[in-house]
């Protein structure tokens, strides 16, 4: 059944704004899927901070385009869906995979973009080994505090070595200061 114009445009604005808002998307091919498989794969989407859309590839490759983003032509045949990832394009992906093994007769990933560049459907599991963005923040802050922990180690270990130069220095002149004031005492009491 044709679609007006008014839905197409709908749609192409649609997709524009997911891509907008996605860092990546994953294009998987299926077939025959019930309505509570496909629920259930956009469920596991959300819960690891993406969306699933099936897509009409003419309007998709448009939408493309008008975003500025690469178009994995190869990939847009046959009936396909797009996996937006918003955040976690690593947990999305594994996700995608996860799905991909309990339906492999009717589920498929065929690849994807990820920034601007394009991957084959082989690349998807290194993608899905990637750290998130809420596994990198605290090796990140890690790199950041490292140099200044040592810097404030290097200072305190610098503090003790002066103590510890100082130390007898003082000790010395505490000493002849102590025998100045017992020889003022003594010299006093004698006269």
């Amino acid at each position: 059944m044709a679609i007006s114009r008014a839905r197409k445009e709908e749609l192409v604005a649609q997709y524009v704004e997911q891509l907008q808002e996605a860092d990546g998307f994953v294009v998987a091919s299926y077939s025959a899927m019930s309505v509570a498989e496909t629920e259930q794969l956009r469920q596991q989407m959300r819960d690891n901070d993406g969306t699933f859309m099936v897509t009409k590839n003419t309007l998709f490759k448009i939408a493309l385009n008008q975003a500025d983003w690469p178009v994995p032509e190869d990939m847009l045949a046959g009936p396909v869906g797009i996996a937006f990832s918003n955040g976690n394009m690593p947990g999305m992906t594994k996700a995608l995979l996860d799905f991909q093994k309990d339906f492999q007769e009717r589920f498929a990933v065929k690849g994807g973009i990820m920034g601007s560049d394009v991957f084959a459907a082989e690349d998807a599991k290194a993608i899905s080994e990637l750290p998130t963005l809420d596994e990198l923040y605290p090796q990140i802050l890690g790199m950041l505090v490292q140099p200044q922990q040592g810097l404030v180690n290097t200072v305190q270990a610098a503090n003790s070595q002066v103590v510890n130069v100082l130390q007898p220095g003082v000790s010395g002149v505490l000493g002849v200061l102590s025998a100045h004031i017992e020889q003022n005492l003594k010299d006093d009491d004698a006269a």
